[in-house]
């Protein structure tokens, strides 16, 4: 159970831990609360119990401030919320509301701490407490990280619970009733006679009240949602075609954008314009920050024109050569180039000397989001208010970004957060947004829709990181005796938050995540990350360092214990000494038959990895048809603590391996004379449907912390695959994509 203790009308508990209206931080409680940002608007008859629960004449409106791309992440919200307010899916709306610090992620710092997610002692516990009390201080209202849950887990359910509190004692005043004999059910306050009243007929009553905010959340053995397969709120919007995503957006007196920026990632020397104005439909060609827009009547002759437009670029910052990249990072395994050293078990240099080493040197390229869904974005700027309506992950960057921009305060700049089609961390960036306000500013009071075309957003990707690892290791007496790991690629953190302003001072953490925090006893372990120097601009993409470092660190783990001629199954569960990860292990084991015969053609790799705090283990299973590979099935089993929704995470781990298998097999950017070859889905493949395997999942519940799915499935999937096609032919794949080394069916 779960209490917290009186606070100001006007404010409210945004923390996980339940202590009076803030944070729990160890030696140090960070108690001011936030206020409620939906009171500042509220229409005569509207109510604002919570930050997250408004009821007016026509109904129930939840505010779920965590953007949706996708991943279900409205309908995991709005679940919570009405699993303690007592409403259905049916009855409720949803929306992702205003930027506002009171909706800041309360998770985020369990992601940026240096601690191994199984680190639950005092020095680790006080430092994820300072990291969140920062957060809150910033107001970081981000959607990333596999956060999502985590931070509405409880949070959310209190808020249903206060709303569902308040609406008893609405309903107590209106009747004379004594609140202990009310109960609530379907959106309305049961009286002991038989009689109910709507919460929408409770909503003025309840408005003039103090929130109760002394309340007990409710046993799980009780829950009528959380835990149970749902029918997602927006399925069947998605199913017939009419969900609206943000490029749908359509207003009057709308002008449509397209633009060429550097292709290079860097200035533009000068622009001639003459034939793209004289083309059918443009309105106007307007420069901007390192590049030119074309306005127009529609976006397809707005990219048309945009196209005809004659540009000399300036060269990269950056080497203009892929094998440039390559040497940058295999020059940066080097004392001076060493950013972190967070594991170094045991004495590994002693271990190595005078030992046969195995060594090994694996690659993972530069990789584009390719959201299926076109990045664009609409705003509008006048004197006063600038509107922004486009799919973020980050709508206070946003806000802060677009009022520099146009000289504005941040409270006069509304971001409307569409629903996204995909973003894989792209829409953690605001380029779009910051493009759309110069031609904004422009041309005030008119609408400007600016959309990129397939090939500008994969020129202009902030692609993941480019990385490589080295390893070297002793095998002895059957086990593995030393593991030495090192990983070099360009700093995740610094790229991205350096388009943000913001410093980052320290190790980067994503350079060694996947590989440092495993929950492994090897006598002799070290893991070593490798600052390189700064290429090409990189951002987050789906598990960040993660989605690097998993393959990387599982597939030569998986080459040592093959050396020492042991079971990959067994001898992970040997090493493994957290037992949640070793359940994942087991289930997985169990899922796919591990160590039943197979087919003399067939081959099964397993992989483990602990990002984003879920141990997540995966077995695939491949079939060798003479020298051309077959993906056939794969199992997975992850240790989340709680399924919300099975359905919908059974789902998104489906998905995810089929991202995440589809990049590993096909896809890379590469760089030439300083920019992108890739322009389209057409050289830049993923999954294809006829190569899709069959996937089994099962999400383990023995954790004791709720955890987010939306990544920690990508880690492993690509070791599993190295894994199996070892199995099958005997060649170990250490780089990607692996089609430059095996045919895929």
């Amino acid at each position: 159970m779960s209490r917290i203790g009186k606070i100001a009308r006007r404010s409210f508990l945004v923390g996980s831990a339940a202590i009076a209206g803030g944070v729990a931080f160890g030696y140090y409680a960070y108690k001011r609360p936030v206020s409620n940002p939906l009171l500042a608007d509220l229409a005569d008859g509207e109510a604002a119990l919570t930050p997250y629960v408004k009821i007016d004449a026509t109904g129930i409106t939840l505010i779920t401030p965590r953007a949706d791309s996708g991943q279900g992440a409205y309908h995991v919200q709005a679940a919570l919320i009405a699993e303690e307010l007592d409403v259905e899916l049916d009855q409720i709306r949803v929306d992702p509301g205003m930027p506002d610090p009171a909706y800041y992620n309360t998770a985020l710092s369990a992601e940026a701490a240096p601690f191994r997610s199984t680190d639950d002692g005092p020095v680790a516990d006080t430092t994820r407490g300072i990291m969140d009390a920062m957060m809150k201080f910033m107001g970081l209202q981000i959607t990333g990280g596999s956060t999502t849950v985590p931070d509405s887990f409880e949070k959310l359910r209190l808020a249903g619970a206060v709303a569902r509190e308040t609406l008893k004692a609405a309903a107590a005043q209106q009747t004379g009733a004594n609140v202990a004999d009310l109960r609530t059910e379907n959106g309305a306050v049961i009286l002991s006679g038989g009689g109910q009243l709507s919460y929408v007929e409770l909503a003025d009553t309840a408005a003039a009240l103090d929130p109760v905010n002394d309340v007990t959340l409710r046993d799980p053995s009780t829950w009528r949602l959380v835990g149970k397969e749902m029918e997602r709120i927006d399925i069947i919007a998605k199913s017939t075609g009419t969900q609206r995503y943000g490029i749908d957006l359509e207003m009057k007196d709308m002008v449509h954008a397209s633009v060429r920026t550097s292709p290079r990632r860097g200035a533009m020397n000068s622009f001639d314009a003459t034939a793209a104005r004289d083309m059918r439909g443009v309105l106007d060609v307007v420069e901007i920050s390192d590049g030119v827009a074309v306005i127009a009547d529609n976006t397809w002759r707005a990219i048309r024109a945009v196209n005809a437009v004659a540009i000399d670029w300036a060269p990269a910052s950056y080497p203009a050569e892929q094998a440039e990249h390559w040497h940058a990072l295999s020059d940066s395994f080097n004392a001076d180039q060493q950013d972190s050293r967070f594991r170094d078990d045991g004495n590994v240099d002693a271990a190595l000397e005078g030992a046969e080493v195995i060594e090994a040197e694996y690659r993972a390229p530069y990789l584009a989001h390719a959201p299926l869904e076109p990045i664009s974005a609409v705003v509008k700027v006048t004197d006063d208010r600038a509107d922004v309506w486009t799919g973020t992950q980050i709508p206070r960057f946003v806000q802060n970004n677009v009022a520099n921009l146009t000289g504005l305060d941040a409270d006069q700049v509304f971001v409307h957060v569409q629903v996204m089609g995909g973003s894989f961390g792209h829409r953690l960036e605001d380029r779009v947004v910051r493009e759309a306000t110069e031609i904004a500013t422009q041309i005030k009071g008119t609408p400007v829709k600016l959309t990129y075309s397939r090939e500008e957003d994969t020129l202009q990707n902030d692609t993941r990181q480019i990385a490589m690892a080295r390893g070297r290791g002793v095998v002895k007496d059957g086990k593995v005796h030393a593991y030495d790991l090192g990983i070099a690629m360009p700093s995740v953190i610094a790229s991205q938050m350096g388009r943000q302003g913001l410093p980052t001072p320290g190790p980067d953490l994503q350079i060694v995540a996947g590989a440092w925090e495993q929950p492994l006893e090897i006598p002799n372990y070290r893991v070593t990350g490798y600052r390189a120097p700064e290429l090409a601009p990189i951002s987050s993409w789906r598990a960040v360092g993660a989605s690097t470092n998993g393959f990387f660190h599982d597939v030569f783990l998986d080459e040592l214990i093959l050396a020492a001629g042991a079971d990959p199954m067994e001898e992970r569960l040997r090493l493994c000494w957290h037992d949640p990860s070793r359940k994942t292990l087991e289930a997985v084991a169990e899922m796919s038959g591990w160590g039943n015969d197979i087919a003399p053609n067939k081959g099964r790799g397993v992989a483990f990895c602990m990002s984003f705090g879920v141990p997540t283990a995966e077995v695939v299973e491949v079939t060798n048809l003479d020298g051309a590979i077959k993906i056939d099935r794969v199992w997975v089993a992850a240790e989340v603590g709680r399924v919300i929704d099975p359905i919908n995470f059974e789902n998104m781990v489906q998905g995810g391996i089929n991202w995440a298998l589809g990049h590993a097999m096909n896809s890379e950017i590469t760089i030439s004379d300083g920019m992108a070859e890739q322009r389209n889905y057409y050289d830049f493949e993923g999954m294809r449907m006829a190569q899709a395997p069959e996937i089994f999942v099962q999400g383990l519940e023995n954790g004791d912390t709720v955890r987010g799915m939306g990544e920690p499935m990508v880690p492993p999937a690509a070791a599993a695959l190295s894994n199996a096609i070892f199995a099958a032919t005997g060649q170990r794949v250490r780089d990607m994509p692996m089609v430059k080394h095996i045919d895929f069916v």
